[in-house]
């Protein structure tokens, strides 16, 4: 309607709407907590309530008092230097053996047509399937252990750091020869940078796939360890202490993965993504 030449907005406007942003929303405070809290919470009231048998699963305050008792004595110490050390030695070998294989095979046709195979067969093998051989290669020691992290970490380090290298764009890789790069200030300027996202990204998967071969290698034939404490709590019928284990492998693979994820949000800060 018109007023003289000004336009009257009919009754009830409420003017443009502003335009939804699409996306999964603001950040949540200490969102990625709330499912464990949640998680803990059931718990807590389960085993109050009696809802949950304490010969099945402990209660949360059983499994505290085992926590301390076995800080006490020095068990949980122990057992948990053995396993990080293992666990590291692990992941440090397979980093270093994966990363070189996927930087050969990333910039080389001849070495992805040698590597790439031998790497996707090993990657449809199980490498909990290849235990029983590796302990007729290595025995049942050490060497068999940090073999089987290390095999497990490869694969994922491999994949995603190849596929990365593989993945640079083109202009890029036209623009180093325009400049006339060396094939040295290439690999560090151009081609590692445009590789980290894939390299950060195998390396969380690799981290969650230590710890799962850490808590099966540590249950054979082990004599320390955090596995090794929960087979033998097993054998006595010790629900709290295998859970005070299994509570220090879940710490361990979280903590972990928030250093990766942590890494990766500073080193690849000049990203805009949805995490963002």
């Amino acid at each position: 309607m018109r007023a003289g030449s000004r336009l009257v907005k009919p009754a009830g406007s409420t003017g443009p709407r502003a335009r939804r942003r699409l996306g999964p929303g603001p950040a949540i405070p200490f969102g990625l907590q709330i499912g464990p809290v949640l998680l803990v919470l059931t718990w807590v009231v389960g085993s109050a309530l009696g809802w949950i048998d304490p010969r099945i699963l402990s209660a949360p305050w059983t499994v505290v008092e085992a926590f301390v008792r076995l800080i006490e004595q020095g068990r949980l110490q122990d057992n948990f230097v053995t396993s990080a050390t293992r666990a590291l030695l692990g992941l440090s070998i397979g980093l270093l053996i994966g990363t070189i294989l996927a930087v050969i095979a990333g910039l080389s046709r001849i070495g992805e047509a040698l590597i790439d195979g031998p790497v996707q067969i090993k990657r449809a093998i199980p490498t909990l399937a290849l235990i029983p051989l590796l302990i007729l290669w290595f025995g049942i020691g050490e060497s068999m252990k940090v073999t089987t992290i290390a095999l497990a970490v490869i694969v994922p380090i491999y994949i995603h750091t190849h596929n990365a290298l593989r993945s640079i764009d083109s202009r890029y890789v036209e623009l180093a020869e325009t400049l006339r790069m060396s094939q040295k200030d290439f690999i560090l300027q151009v081609v590692l940078p445009g590789a980290l996202p894939g390299f950060l990204l195998g390396l969380r998967f690799a981290v969650t796939l230590c710890w799962v071969s850490l808590v099966v290698v540590e249950q054979i034939n082990a004599t320390s360890g955090l596995g090794y404490m929960i087979d033998l709590a097993r054998n006595y019928g010790q629900t709290d202490v295998i859970l005070v284990g299994l509570v220090v492998y879940v710490l361990l693979g979280l903590v972990s993965d928030g250093l990766v994820r942590l890494l990766e949000r500073r080193t690849l800060s000049w990203r805009r993504t949805l995490a963002n």
